[in-house]
């Protein structure tokens, strides 16, 4: 096989969690311990992070990647999911992971993954431990899947565990009490191995993630922002990523002075400066367009992350605002609307997925949720609808495209092509 029909039969054979649901979710580690072992153990072949948590994950791997690369480290990435490339899930020092270790690994284990009954996730998971240890990484930085406790990554020993914060999300498999998901979450926490808690929680969380410690002999911390992070500044314009930054120089100074890992203040203010262009990151109030009209996507996908970018969208100056807005069919999506401006132009519109919120069923609900609305609309794709919202927008407007990080996913890869067709 060669990449293309490679990458067809991973998707064929092992369809993804976030495409597909349920359908594809695998709990337990029996598989990977054994696809892992029948590798050779990869996993203990390189340092890692390990970082979990609910929102945040994303954002704050990606500025521990950068920094660490500034110091000049070799540095694996694995994150999920994709928003354009699947090679985004595997990088090192930035750079997607070569087509042909994909096409090699799935030639060479294909045979085991089938018998085996291998996940898409275990697939991903013990294809980045293969490709970090054969590149002789420095240091792996692994963001969680799902959880913690029974995900695919829970195979490494870190250095350090991070968990970003607790909101609810994955009820289906996960639990429905901020409480369940923390347990879930908390399962990362590993012994002797320091574990840092990210953002503000409430009492009873931290004593739920103290007791894990304590079990464990963990050393834990409270990541606390503070008025010197500033001091570092970062190319995003969300708010919201100052409370990444506190987590991950929080991270930085254990790395320091508890495993004796060099990080320099000059690699750190670079790293974070300079995020973008070492990591490719992208997605989280990613600015596409930035005026007639202003364009801005982010891949906030529950009710915590939405609340945020809604304070993020009060400092922001528009006229009018669109909001093209698509979901995956879990998700309670009136508990998500009533965070964004109830005055604004709607676009709704369903991803191109199994997983979709329909439009069928998005329109009933929202006819249900907004009596007499004159400014909504609904659209079979997401195209359709981002178009409609360019097409109805002034020059003094500001469109967000938000809801699922598949809406964002194909706005981003519209736009990729969109500016491939204009270079010809």
């Amino acid at each position: 096989m060669n990449y293309v029909e490679t990458i067809q039969w991973i998707f064929k054979r092992l369809p993804m969690y976030q495409k597909v649901g349920l359908k594809s979710y695998k709990p337990g580690l029996n598989r990977i311990q054994n696809f892992c072992s029948y590798l050779g153990n990869p996993q203990n072949f390189f340092k890692s992070i390990h970082v979990g948590g609910t929102n945040g994950k994303g954002s704050t791997v990606h500025m521990l990647s950068s920094i660490l690369q500034e110091e000049k480290y070799k540095i694996g990435l694995f994150t999920s999911p994709h928003l354009i490339d699947f090679r985004e899930r595997i990088t090192c020092n930035g750079v997607l992971i070569e087509k042909d270790f994909i096409v090699d690994f799935i030639k060479k284990n294909k045979k085991f993954i089938e018998k085996e009954k291998i996940s898409f996730f275990e697939m991903n998971t013990a294809l980045a431990f293969q490709y970090f240890k054969d590149k002789k990484v420095n240091i792996a930085i692994i963001e969680v899947g799902m959880g913690g406790r029974l995900d695919s990554t829970n195979l490494i020993i870190p250095e350090i565990s991070v968990i970003t914060n607790i909101s609810i999300d994955h009820t289906e498999t996960l639990g429905n009490k901020k409480s369940e998901i923390a347990l879930e979450k908390a399962g990362i926490i590993k012994k002797n191995v320091s574990v840092i808690i990210g953002r503000k929680i409430s009492r009873n969380i931290q004593f739920l993630f103290l007791k894990e410690a304590i079990k464990k002999n963990a050393p834990i911390y409270f990541s606390v922002k503070s008025q010197k992070d500033f001091q570092y500044k970062m190319p995003f314009k969300a708010d919201y990523q100052n409370l990444n930054r506190s987590v991950v120089l929080k991270v930085i100074n254990i790395l320091r002075y508890r495993k004796n890992i060099i990080v320099s203040n000059k690699s750190i203010e670079k790293g974070l400066k300079n995020i973008i262009n070492n990591t490719n990151f992208k997605g989280r109030w990613h600015i596409l367009q930035q005026k007639n009209p202003k364009i801005i996507c982010d891949i906030a996908h529950n009710e915590e992350g939405v609340h945020v970018i809604n304070k993020q969208l009060k400092k922001e100056s528009y006229e009018e605002l669109h909001l093209v807005l698509g979901f995956v069919k879990e998700k309670k999506v009136d508990q998500l609307l009533k965070h964004f401006p109830i005055e604004s132009f709607y676009y709704f519109c369903q991803p191109n997925i199994d997983r979709k919120y329909s439009i069928h069923d998005l329109t009933i609900l929202i006819n249900k949720i907004f009596k007499n609305h004159e400014k909504i609309n609904f659209f079979s794709s997401v195209k359709k609808a981002f178009l409609s919202a360019k097409s109805k927008a002034n020059k003094n407007d500001l469109i967000l495209i938000s809801g699922s990080t598949f809406v964002v996913s194909e706005i981003l890869l519209y736009y990729k092509d969109f500016f491939l067709h204009l270079s010809k």
